[in-house]
């Protein structure tokens, strides 16, 4: 059997199994914040957070990207560490941790991730105002996932993750899977990927008696590019691609009727073609100097759409990177403007613990302090 036949029929096959958890997950489903642990939707390091908050198919060496998509995962990332706490705002802190590491005997690579909300003090009341009291919501899930190799150019790769919440006075858990490929074409340096996300259920509901919430479920696809003779990388990310319509109801799509002045209104026949369309897409590019230091741009048409003011839109939308690539380290940077109130700042450490310290026979039984090709 040919490399190539192999290669479309994984193709086919795993186009088929996202389409059919796309379709089965989504229905009933409805979009703009009626899911519960939304907060998977959330970046999990500054590097994906400058790239417009998703990045499925950007083949750069930082463990973060494994928890974006499981087939990113892969040995070149081998007993890589990324941590990563900052402020957000309003007195919530966030906190996020992957681990990467192969395991050559099995040619399968593992990964494992942390997200950690902290949503702070919030003042326990009765309805007269009078503060009796105090308590501390927060959300964490748990990420345990592989990927293998498949010919020359593919990966896929799956995880289960275990995502809890805690609100006052109640408390959900879901059990969840994301599953994933990846190919790379390592000449021409065109990278492709396909994940679906956050498939599962609830085995623990907030209330007991009423039916299980919807999880933020997730269909999507992404390119990028990187030109052999420029410091570029382009890339591109399609989200939400189980549903068309993801607009929010806009209080602006309503059209006054009435001839007199009265405040009748009608819902506009507009079919907002062009809003519709462009609200599923990330565009981002990557620049890079003599391998040391990257500035990343992004754009994210939905979170502009959503967030930005009509009178004072600013920079919503768009969101700005740094990364400084050393031997042992990685420091990133990055700058979401989600509103005109101001932007989020992240930082985000990376580190070589193989390149860092070894664990004598331990280590070497363990292969600790091995180092794989990256693809």
């Amino acid at each position: 059997m040919s490399r190539r036949f192999k290669s479309m029929r994984l193709l086919k096959f795993t186009t088929f199994l996202l389409l059919f958890f796309g379709v089965t997950v989504s229905r009933g489903q409805i979009t703009g914040g009626q899911y519960a642990f939304e907060y998977l939707r959330m970046s999990n390091s500054p590097l994906v957070s400058s790239m417009g908050g998703i990045s499925i198919a950007t083949p750069v060496d930082d463990i973060s990207l494994a928890l974006q998509n499981p087939a990113m995962m892969r040995p070149g990332l081998h007993n890589e560490l990324e941590l990563n706490y900052n402020n957000f705002y309003s007195g919530i802190s966030i906190s996020n941790l992957a681990y990467g590491y192969h395991m050559a005997k099995i040619n399968t690579s593992f990964f494992f991730g942390l997200q950690y909300i902290n949503y702070g003090t919030i003042a326990e009341t009765d309805p007269t105002g009078y503060q009796y009291g105090s308590f501390h919501p927060d959300d964490y899930a748990i990420t345990l996932g592989a990927s293998r190799k498949y010919l020359e150019n593919w990966r896929y790769g799956a995880d289960l993750k275990l995502a809890n919440s805690d609100l006052y006075k109640a408390s959900g858990r879901a059990l969840l899977m994301d599953v994933g490929i990846n190919y790379y074409d390592t000449a021409n340096l065109w990278d492709l990927g396909a994940t679906a996300k956050n498939m599962g259920v609830m085995i623990k509901k907030y209330d007991p008696s009423a039916p299980s919430e919807p999880v933020p479920f997730d269909l999507q696809l992404g390119v990028s590019k990187r030109f052999k003779h420029m410091p570029l990388r382009l890339f591109m990310t399609i989200h939400h691609l189980y549903e068309w319509d993801i607009r929010y109801d806009n209080p602006a799509d309503l059209v006054g009727t009435n001839s007199l002045g009265q405040t009748d209104t009608v819902k506009s026949s507009g079919t907002h073609f062009a809003d519709k369309f462009f609200r599923h897409f990330i565009f981002g590019g990557e620049l890079s100097f003599a391998k040391k230091l990257t500035i990343t741009f992004s754009y994210n048409d939905l979170q502009r759409r959503e967030m930005a003011l009509s009178t004072s839109p600013g920079m919503a939308g768009f969101a700005f990177g740094l990364g400084l690539h050393l031997h042992k380290f990685q420091i990133h940077y990055a700058r979401t403007y989600y509103h005109i109130s101001g932007p989020y700042n992240e930082f985000g450490l990376t580190m070589a613990l193989n390149k860092l310290f070894g664990l004598g026979q331990w280590g070497e039984k363990a292969k600790w302090n091995a180092e794989y090709e990256n693809w």
